[in-house]
């Protein structure tokens, strides 16, 4: 009687092995690939990262007292707030992150007034307003020698300068760095405490 020993299992193929690894390697380095462009072309695209817009509604007197003494005394009394009321515009499908920024008055070159802007977020396709007042130091026209002259003559002209800096982030892939200037030109009437005239202007830098 014959008797067959169990024939031994066959070892597995370790370049079999090894194939089956490196298909699945480029298989999901290729995904992770297609990811990434996909990813790419969609913040570059759909999301691409718009410049936000600051748009004054008004520039308003809040409180005003005043007073010009004639020569040869020249003594001049100025107590003033203005109101500034602006909107600023995300068009971005991803919200926009602003650091502290600041409201400026500025008379012949000289900051004469400021108020700060707290740090925040607009969401996506969001109009924020912003309100705030602007406080003149009043010491700090003195040395000027033309105040005297345009007090005097019932008319101030002032700027009211605002400055927001902040980023757009989309899918962390794509950040962009906004700086955004407003200028506005105002005349103010003494006499009847009112702004008589305005004129704005936009910039922004990247």
């Amino acid at each position: 009687m014959d008797y067959y020993a169990p024939s031994a299992p066959l070892a597995p193929n370790p370049k079999r092995k090894r194939n089956a690894w490196l298909l699945c390697l480029l298989v999901f380095l290729g995904v992770l690939i297609f990811v990434g462009l996909l990813l790419l072309i969609l913040a570059l695209t759909v999301f691409k990262p718009k410049n936000p817009t600051i748009t004054i509604n008004s520039i308003s007197v809040e409180h005003l007292q005043s007073s010009v003494n004639p020569p040869p005394s020249k003594q001049v009394y100025l107590n003033l707030t203005l109101k500034l009321d602006m909107l600023v515009t995300n068009p971005n499908k991803v919200s926009f992150d602003y650091s502290d920024s600041s409201v400026q008055l500025i008379y012949d070159s000289v900051v004469v007034g400021e108020a700060p802007i707290s740090a925040g977020s607009i969401s996506a396709k969001e109009t924020k307003e912003m309100i705030t007042s602007l406080t003149v130091l009043a010491d700090r026209f003195l040395s000027d020698p033309n105040f005297y002259p345009d007090m005097l003559s019932g008319t101030l002209p002032l700027t009211a300068y605002t400055r927001i800096s902040g980023k757009v982030s989309v899918l962390n892939i794509v950040k962009k760095h906004v700086v955004t200037y407003t200028s506005c030109n105002v005349k103010l009437n003494l006499h009847n405490s009112t702004v008589a005239d305005s004129e704005c202007t936009s910039k922004i830098n990247l």
